[in-house]
Parts: C-alpha cells; sequence; structure tokens
C-alpha cells in the first residue's frame, strides 16, 4: 500500500467521519424518543417497537449493501473499476425494487405488523400512524445505503459525514415545529415526528444524489433488469445474503427480546428503549471502527496482502475493545443525569443506571464482534458469522433471556446478562476462527470468473 493510500484508508482517517455519520443518524432515533419524552412515555414505547420493526425490515433489503461493500473493497483495490461501475448499478436497482416493495407493504399493514407484538391497545394507535408513514419511507433508507455503500468504499466518508449532520439539524427543527408549539402552531405529536421523519429522509436522497454525481467518476444510473447479469447477481447474493443474515439473526432476536419485555410491562419497555438510547453511543464507536476495518482489510486483500490484512485486523480489534470498555465506563458514571433527560421516573432511573453497569461487560464483547465479523466479511468469509450467530442468538441469548428474565423474575437485569453471555460466546469463536485464517485461501474474483464460464 502506497503512503498516500494509506492516508487515504488510514483507520483514524476512516473512523473519525463515520463514528460522526454514525453519531448524527443515532441522533435522528434519540430525538425522537427525546423529544416524544416530553410529550408522552407512552408514545416512547409505541415509536419504540415501530422503530424495531423497521430496523428489521431495513436489513431484509440492507444484504444487497452488504454484499457490494465485500465486493467493492476487493475490487476497488484490485483496480477493477469497469466492474466495480456495473456492480454499483446493479445493487442500486436491486435496493430500489425492493425498497419501494417494503414500503407499499408497510403503509398497507402498520397495524398488523404491531398486533405480533401485543402491543397494549392504549399504544397501538399511535404506533400504527407512526409506523405506516415512516414505514413508507423505507425504499428512501434502500437507496441511501447503496449510494452509501459506493462513497464510503472509496474513503469518501467526511463528505457523508457533513450530510448526515446536516440531515440531523433539519430533522430536529421538525420535530420542534411539530412538538413544541412554535409560533402558535398545533402539536400534531407522533404522526408530526413521522412526517419530519419522512421529509428528512427525502431531502437526505437528494443530498447523496449532489454528492455521487460530483464525486464519483461514472454517473449514477439504474439498469433494466434484464440487463443484470446472472454471475452479478450470484455474487452479490453469494456474499450478501450470508453477510447480512448475522445482522438479520440479531436483529430478528432482537424482536424477540423486546416480545419478552412487553411481558414485563410498559415501565419495562420503556427503560428497555431509554437504556439502549444511552449505550448506543458506545455501540457506534465500536461499528465505526468495524466499518473502517473493513474498508482496510478489503482493500488490503484485493491487493493480494494478506498478512497486513491480518495483523490490521488484530490491531484494529484491540482498539475497539479498549475504546468501548473505557465510554461504557464514563456513560455509567453518568448514568443519573442522562436518564433524568428522558424520564423523572425513579424506578426507571434506579433500573436504567443498572443496566448501564451491566453494559460494562456487555458492550466490549459487542465491539470484538463488530470488527472479527467485518474482518470475515471483508475476507469474504461469510457464512460462518452467520452460522455461529444463529447458533449463539438463538440457543444462548433467547432461552437465557426467558430463563433470567421471566422464569427466575430477574426481569431486564436477567436480560442484560443473557445479552452479555451471547456476545462473549461469539467473540471468543470469532476471535479463533480469525486466527486460523482459513479466509486466506478464499478469491471472490476466481468465483466471479468461474460463474462467468459456467454462464457462457
Amino acid at each position: 500500500m502506497s503512503h498516500k493510500e494509506e492516508g487515504r484508508f488510514g483507520i483514524l482517517s476512516l473512523t473519525w467521519p463515520i463514528l460522526l455519520e454514525s453519531l448524527f443518524g443515532m441522533l435522528l432515533g434519540t430525538a425522537d424518543t427525546l423529544m416524544l419524552s416530553h410529550y408522552s412515555d407512552g408514545a416512547v414505547a409505541a415509536v419504540g417497537v415501530a422503530n424495531q420493526i423497521l430496523t428489521v425490515v431495513g436489513l431484509m433489503f440492507g444484504f444487497v449493501t452488504v454484499g457490494l461493500s465485500v465486493i467493492l473493497n476487493q475490487w476497488l483495490g484490485a483496480g477493477k473499476l469497469q466492474d466495480v461501475d456495473r456492480m454499483s448499478r446493479t445493487a442500486l436497482t436491486l435496493n430500489l425494487g425492493m425498497g419501494l416493495l417494503f414500503s407499499v407493504s408497510l403503509f398497507a399493514f402498520a397495524d398488523g405488523a404491531l398486533l405480533l407484538f401485543k402491543l397494549p391497545a392504549d399504544l397501538l394507535t399511535e404506533g400504527g400512524i407512526y409506523l405506516s408513514i415512516v414505514g413508507s419511507s423505507v425504499f428512501m433508507i434502500a437507496i441511501n445505503m447503496a449510494l452509501g455503500t459506493m462513497l464510503r468504499c472509496r474513503g469518501m466518508v467526511r463528505d457523508m459525514m457533513l450530510i448526515s449532520f446536516g440531515i440531523n439539524v433539519f430533522h430536529i427543527i421538525g420535530n420542534y415545529l411539530v412538538l413544541m408549539e412554535p409560533f402558535g402552531l398545533p402539536v400534531l405529536g407522533v404522526q408530526g415526528v413521522a412526517i419530519s421523519t419522512w421529509i428528512s429522509r427525502g431531502v437526505a436522497v437528494i443530498a447523496y444524489l449532489i454528492l455521487c454525481k460530483r464525486r464519483l467518476d461514472q454517473p449514477v444510473r439504474l439498469i433494466a433488469p434484464w440487463r443484470m447479469q446472472k454471475v452479478d447477481l450470484g455474487l452479490i447474493f453469494k456474499l450478501g445474503i450470508p453477510s447480512a443474515g448475522e445482522h438479520v439473526s440479531y436483529n430478528l432476536s432482537q424482536v424477540v427480546i423486546t416480545y419478552l419485555v412487553t411481558i414485563l410491562g410498559t415501565a419495562a419497555l420503556t427503560t428497555k428503549i431509554y437504556t439502549q438510547n444511552i449505550t448506543s453511543f458506545v455501540f457506534i464507536f465500536s461499528m465505526a471502527i468495524g466499518q473502517g476495518t473493513q474498508i482496510i482489510v478489503g482493500h488490503l486483500i484485493g491487493k493480494v496482502y494478506k498478512e497486513d490484512a491480518y495483523r490490521s485486523g488484530v490491531q484494529y480489534l484491540k482498539l475497539a475493545v479498549l475504546v468501548s470498555f473505557v465510554i461504557s465506563d464514563l456513560l455509567y458514571v453518568m448514568a443519573e443525569p442522562l436518564l433524568q433527560l428522558f424520564t423523572s421516573d425513579p424506578e426507571i432511573i434506579r433500573l436504567g443506571k443498572l443496566l448501564m453497569l451491566l453494559s460494562i461487560l456487555l458492550e466490549p464483547a459487542r465491539a470484538s464482534n463488530m470488527v472479527l465479523i467485518s474482518c470475515l466479511n471483508a475476507a469474504g468469509d461469510v457464512k460462518f458469522p452467520v452460522i455461529m450467530g444463529l447458533i449463539s442468538m438463538w440457543g444462548i441469548s433467547i432461552p437465557l433471556a426467558y430463563v433470567l428474565g421471566i422464569v427466575y423474575n430477574m426481569g431486564l437485569t436477567g436480560i442484560w446478562i443473557a445479552f452479555a453471555i451471547d456476545e462473549w460466546v461469539r467473540s471468543l469463536v470469532m476471535l479463533r476462527r480469525w486466527q486460523r485464517r482459513r479466509w486466506q485461501q478464499l478469491n471472490i474474483f476466481a468465483t466471479r470468473e468461474l460463474g462467468t464460464r459456467k454462464a457462457g
């Protein structure tokens, strides 16, 4: 790797813009929760469940961009620019099609999706309004995910950070207008927040398209479905579905966990949402390091610098674990005033503080998983993480959460302990997988060439 590329793709030069972009993106949800908490705790619970559904839906078409990122990182490293353009157009078209399908479905069947969670009747109306409006915008998330992957794999992370910042400011202003009665405007509540979110996502699409037009060598275009090459689709599916499978499995398991929490009552559900909003700031540090690591490792593997890729993975793993531990400690020290930003309920504050203490044990393991899985995905070793995720999440996390939280009546404390055990088991197994270096034998270039010969 040249000195110029090292500067462009150094972990710090990639991580801090990704971190800030992710932070601003996370603030979209946190701003909704914080501003709605002054409107109604029930609205917070309803929107929290709706967002859980939206997260899972986003992952259902997100596998395309996960596969695209694996391909682009290696192909950009190898200088296969023509193939990069064709694959980008294919992925964008796929994501748009699936995004439109899910947008229509969520708009039409929002109440039915929420009934799966047995949401209390007094929360169902607000949750349905929010999910139908915001759900109809997921096609814009699909577009942004594809465009963002094209930019991020080229190291254009600072521009994306600035867009994220601008969209957050726009969204918070929108929430203020619909919730705080400025200039005598009516309070629109959950419906207003949903409309604000929809408009913000539309503005984000426009901003990404403008950035792509200015910064990419090739114009952003769709591709006619009949012109898509089967071998390209096969490679996206082969890499993307397993790569996204771990994320889908995790979020589906969280849906089940959320159902268990609803059994504990509205107060427990609200505490979970407030606590996860705060501890999510640890998560984004780990995610930023993981995404930066994936870009670096993918480019190194594309250049066939596999030993450098291995050392980079280990180095950035240590960094992620250390950072997550330090930030978890700091958040626990500030737990009470942070929770008081959301609520004045003493029981929610007490329980939330305990969960943030347990997060000091949980978050370093989560950080380890995020970096190691990013490394394995960058190398094309995409099946192992999802298989291990299925075994651990559904064989350890959910059963333990039920036994400790419900059967032994430990509530949210037992559920958080189950989270930690699951993350530590998976992180140790993933570390062993990376150290054994079987991924060094993989070659996605050869996979595509073989597929092309078979198709011919």
